[in-house]
């Protein structure tokens, strides 16, 4: 009988965890949205959150050369305080086990869309942006 009841409560204890522990892609999308927040609300603290303390940022620029700049001196250039009219989404997660790609679209009105992928590793209990890549298109201009 005693085995049973502690069975039970065993049992009831991992139900109740597995309830309230949040999903992969529920944490997964908070780092994301650190990232998204933290540039536009000028939080560079939020980033630190987000980014492995290592990670890079690699794009193509304009003379068709591979460009990589590093996270300390991204994060660098966002001011506390300083909000800017960005808006970003989620496009896509995608996760197996430990590691997970994801994809973001980030609009600058009246300058560029940019399109994010963000490859994470989930390390010391938690996600993290390990590495980032983008490329840019020109913002559509409104008819007049």
């Amino acid at each position: 009988m005693r085995t049973l009841l502690l069975l039970t409560g065993l049992l009831s204890a991992t139900a109740t965890f597995a309830q309230t522990a949040p999903s992969d892609i529920e944490q997964i999308r908070a780092t994301l949205m650190d990232y998204i927040e933290g540039t536009a609300n000028g939080e560079p603290e939020r980033l630190r959150r987000a980014f492995h303390p290592d990670f890079n940022l690699y794009t193509v620029n304009e003379r068709d050369s591979l460009w990589v700049r590093s996270g300390e001196k991204y994060i660098a250039g966002i001011k506390p305080g300083e909000r800017n009219d960005r808006q970003g989404r989620i496009i896509s997660i995608d996760v197996e086990n430990n590691a997970a790609m994801a994809k973001a679209e980030i609009v600058v009105p009246g300058w560029r869309v940019f399109t994010d992928y963000f490859l994470l590793l989930r390390y010391e209990g938690a996600w993290r942006i390990v590495q980032k890549s983008y490329t840019w298109r020109p913002l559509p201009k409104k008819a007049e």
